[in-house]
């Protein structure tokens, strides 16, 4: 559970982008079936659930760093 909270943006956008990607392939998809991505429902959901994680994980804000010195 601490995990999802600390990396709350990327989790969002992995679950955002893989919705996104699902939908894309039921709404466009391939009609020749030749799209390395679209083809199939899997491939599409997780290229939509990286292509979103590495989105909102920008917008992630990282603490600075305390110096021990």
């Amino acid at each position: 559970m601490n995990f999802i909270i600390k990396h709350k943006w990327m989790v969002m956008g992995i679950t955002v982008g893989a919705i996104a990607g699902f939908l894309y392939y039921y709404l466009v998809g391939c009609e020749s079936g030749n799209c390395a991505i679209t083809s199939k429902p899997l491939n599409s959901t997780l290229y939509g659930a990286l292509m979103g994680g590495l989105l909102l994980n920008i917008f992630k804000k990282e603490k600075p760093k305390e110096n021990e010195n």
